[in-house]
C-alpha cells in the first residue's frame, strides 16, 4: 500500500497573463498534520482550489487513495472524502446553525425536510466536538469565532479522509485554539490526513508533523517539523532572512490630535475614553469580543453612538456617517477584509480610489487615477499582473496592501488599522510594520488593533487594554507595567488597581 494518501505532482495552473503554479508538488500521509507554507501569493490557496475542483489545473497529476483524480467541483471532492474550511467564511446568516451544518444534505421525512432530525444530529455532533452553541440560533447572531467553530464541525461531519484548514485560528481566542488542536489531534489519531495553512509559526510547530513550502508558485522544499526551526522555515518562504519583525523606531510624539471621551454604543462599547497624539502608535489589546472593533466602528460612524464625545484637533466632531469621518481625514482599515473592505468584482484600480473619489472631479481625471493607483501598487509592493485585475483574484495579503493604499491615498491625519496583518505572511507583515513606523515618523497618528500580543507590544508607544467593552488600563512603553503578563491580566478583566495590589 502506498504510504501517501494524496500525491500532487508537477501541478501547473495558468491564468491570463500569469502562471500561478509552476510544477508544484505535495505529498500527504494518513494520520499526519501537514503544514502548507508560503507567503501570500505563493500559491497555497490556488493549489488547494485545484485539489477540490474550484480551479482546474492546467497540467500535472493528482492521485488520491491510489487512483488518479480530477474533481470538477467541491461537492465531488466532498463526496470522495476531501473537505476544506476556507479562510473566508460564507455562512447563510439568516438561517439557524443546524441548517448551515447540513446545508445541501438535509435529511428528509417523506417530501419534507426533517428539521427535528437535523437538530438532533447537530446536538450530537456538537457534543462530540465539545461545542456549546444552540443549534436553533440564527447564524448571523454568532461571533466570527463561533461561526469558524461551526464550520470546523461541519467539515468533521463529512468524516473526510483529508481535511484542509486555511487559517482556521484567525478569529479564535486562545482557549478556542486549544479546543481546535484537540479536535485536530483526535482526527489525526483516527487516521485523517490534515493540511494546515497558517502564518502563525508557533501553531505550525505545535501541531504539524511535516510541512511543504511554496514560493512564487513554485515548490521550495519539504521538511519534517522535528528537523527544522522557525528561522529556517521563514527563509525558505521569503527567500531571505527576516531579522526585524517589529521595526519600531523612536520618533517625535507631538500634540494630542484625537480624543474620545465616554463613548458608548449598545452593550459592546461602555464609557470608552482615550487620547492619541501625532507620531504615536496607540495599540489596542484584548480578547476576541472585548469591544475593540466595535469602538472604532462607532468612531467611524458604522455603529450608532449612544453617547460620548469625539474630538479632532480640539474640535468636537458631529458624525452621521463614515463619509463625515473621511472628510475629517480619519481612515479605517477594517477587520473584515472581505465583508466590508474589498469590492471583489471591481479592479485594483477601482478599489484603490474608492475612498478618494471626489478628488478626481467631474469629468473624472482618469490620468490622475492611473498615476495614483500605479504609485500605491509600487509603494505597497502589491503582486499583480495589472491594476485592471479584479481584486478578488489577489491573495489575502495583496488585497490588504490595496486597502492600505486606498486609505493612504486620502492622506489621513489619523489612521485606524484593525488587525492589519491577520492572515498575512511573515514577509508582508514585516513590510506593513515598517510602513506603520514610517507613517508615525511622518507625524501620522496610528491606532493599531491586534489580537497578537507580540505585535501590539512590538509596535505601540502605549497600549489601551479592553475587556467586555470597557477600558481596563493604559500602559506606556518603558513603564514598569510594560510586560506581557500585566497586559494579559488587564485583557482578562483585571483592572489596573486590582493588578497593582496582587
Amino acid at each position: 500500500m502506498n504510504e501517501y494518501i494524496l500525491e500532487m505532482t508537477d501541478i501547473v495552473k495558468e491564468f491570463p497573463g500569469v502562471r500561478a503554479l509552476d510544477g508544484v508538488e505535495l505529498r500527504l500521509r494518513p494520520g499526519k498534520v501537514h503544514g502548507l507554507m508560503g507567503e501570500n501569493g505563493a500559491g497555497k490557496s490556488t493549489l488547494m482550489k485545484c485539489l477540490i475542483g474550484i480551479y482546474h489545473k492546467t497540467s500535472g497529476n493528482i492521485r488520491f487513495k491510489g487512483r488518479d483524480i480530477d474533481f470538477k467541483s467541491p461537492i465531488e471532492a466532498l463526496q470522495n472524502g476531501i473537505s476544506m474550511i476556507h479562510q473566508e467564511l460564507n455562512p447563510v446568516l439568516e438561517r439557524p446553525v443546524s441548517d448551515n451544518v447540513w446545508l445541501g444534505r438535509e435529511p428528509y421525512k417523506g417530501i419534507r425536510i426533517d428539521h427535528q432530525k437535523m437538530r438532533r444530529d447537530t446536538i450530537e455532533l456538537f457534543k462530540e466536538m465539545d461545542l456549546n452553541i444552540d443549534p436553533d440560533e440564527k447564524m448571523g447572531n454568532l461571533t466570527v469565532a463561533q461561526m469558524q467553530m461551526v464550520e470546523i464541525c461541519k467539515a468533521v461531519s463529512y468524516h473526510p479522509d483529508v481535511m484542509i484548514l486555511d487559517e482556521p485560528t484567525s478569529s479564535l481566542t486562545e482557549g478556542e485554539v486549544v479546543h481546535l488542536f484537540e479536535i485536530i489531534r483526535k482526527l489525526r489519531a483516527e487516521g485523517c490526513a490534515l493540511i494546515y495553512i497558517s502564518h502563525k509559526m508557533d501553531e505550525i510547530f505545535q501541531i504539524c508533523d511535516e510541512m511543504t513550502t511554496l514560493r512564487d508558485g513554485r515548490f521550495v522544499g519539504h521538511d519534517l517539523a522535528a528537523e527544522t526551526n522557525v528561522d529556517a522555515l521563514i527563509t525558505r518562504m521569503v527567500g531571505r532572512e527576516v531579522t526585524n519583525m517589529f521595526p519600531k523606531t523612536p520618533c517625535e510624539i507631538g500634540e494630542t490630535i484625537f480624543e474620545v471621551e465616554g463613548l458608548c454604543s449598545g452593550k459592546q462599547v461602555k464609557n470608552v475614553s482615550f487620547s492619541l497624539r501625532r507620531g504615536e502608535i496607540l495599540g489596542f489589546a484584548g480578547l476576541v469580543g472585548a469591544g475593540r472593533t466595535e469602538t472604532v466602528e462607532t468612531i467611524f460612524g458604522i455603529r450608532r453612538r449612544d453617547s460620548g464625545v469625539i474630538r479632532k484637533g480640539g474640535r468636537e466632531l458631529h458624525i452621521a456617517s463614515p463619509r463625515d469621518v473621511i472628510r475629517e481625514r480619519i481612515a479605517l482599515l477594517t477587520e473584515d477584509r472581505r465583508g466590508n473592505g474589498i469590492v471583489g468584482i471591481r479592479s485594483i484600480k477601482d478599489n484603490t480610489i474608492l475612498a478618494n473619489l471626489p478628488a478626481y472631479g467631474f469629468p473624472i481625471d482618469h490620468k490622475r487615477i492611473n498615476e495614483d493607483t500605479d504609485k500605491y501598487v509600487r509603494a505597497m509592493n502589491t503582486k499583480t499582473p495589472s491594476t485592471e485585475q479584479l481584486i478578488m483574484y489577489l491573495s489575502g495579503g495583496n488585497q490588504q496592501k490595496v486597502l492600505i493604499g486606498r486609505w493612504l491615498l486620502t492622506d489621513p491625519d489619523v489612521l485606524i488599522m484593525d488587525e492589519p496583518t491577520r492572515g498575512i505572511d511573515v514577509g508582508a507583515k514585516a513590510e506593513i510594520h515598517t510602513l506603520i513606523s514610517k507613517l508615525a515618523g511622518e507625524g501620522k497618528a496610528v491606532i493599531l488593533i491586534s489580537s497578537e500580543l507580540p505585535e501590539v507590544m512590538g509596535m505601540s508607544d502605549r497600549i489601551v487594554t479592553m475587556y467586555e467593552g470597557e477600558v481596563t488600563g493604559v500602559v506606556a512603553r518603558g513603564s514598569a507595567a510594560w510586560s506581557a503578563e500585566h497586559i494579559m491580566a488587564l485583557c482578562h478583566g483585571q483592572s489596573e488597581d486590582t493588578h497593582r495590589n496582587t
